[in-house]
């Protein structure tokens, strides 16, 4: 898993054959993974200028999802 910068997310990896999105959170520490997210948001969320407002806006809310043991 890649860490980031940004104040929400500390670290994010992608599954390209699963379309799975695995996200840790800054302040919380919890990991989820997001489930059939496209490639083209995760290519996205990476160089977006910043990651919580481009995660809140097109990944939070959108997919299914599951906490993940940290």
């Amino acid at each position: 898993m890649a860490y980031v910068q940004s104040t929400a997310l500390e670290q994010v990896s992608y599954d390209e054959d699963a379309h799975v999105l695995r996200a840790t959170f800054r302040q919380s520490g919890r990991v989820y993974a997001y489930k059939d997210v496209p490639q083209e948001l995760y290519d996205g969320l990476i160089f977006a200028d910043s990651l919580g407002a481009y995660f809140n806006t097109h990944i939070r809310d959108r997919f299914d999802f599951e906490e993940l043991p940290n």
